[in-house]
């Protein structure tokens, strides 16, 4: 069962950096060059944050 909440936790952190990092482009006004790197650095924080909340939780 822990890793149906894994897997379901990455398909929303990447929908969710998606978004983010098109808020961040709305909000500079341009796209950025390096665009790729941005979304990885995003989902990268938000993974580490949300999947040590889960491992603690899940125990």
């Amino acid at each position: 069962m822990e890793i149906v909440w894994f897997t379901a936790t990455a398909v929303i952190l990447y929908v969710v950096s998606d978004w983010l990092l098109q808020r961040l482009e709305l909000r500079a006004g341009r796209r950025f060059a390096q665009r790729s790197l941005v979304f990885f650095a995003i989902l990268l924080v938000l993974a580490l944050v949300s999947f040590t909340i889960l491992r603690r939780v899940l125990g």
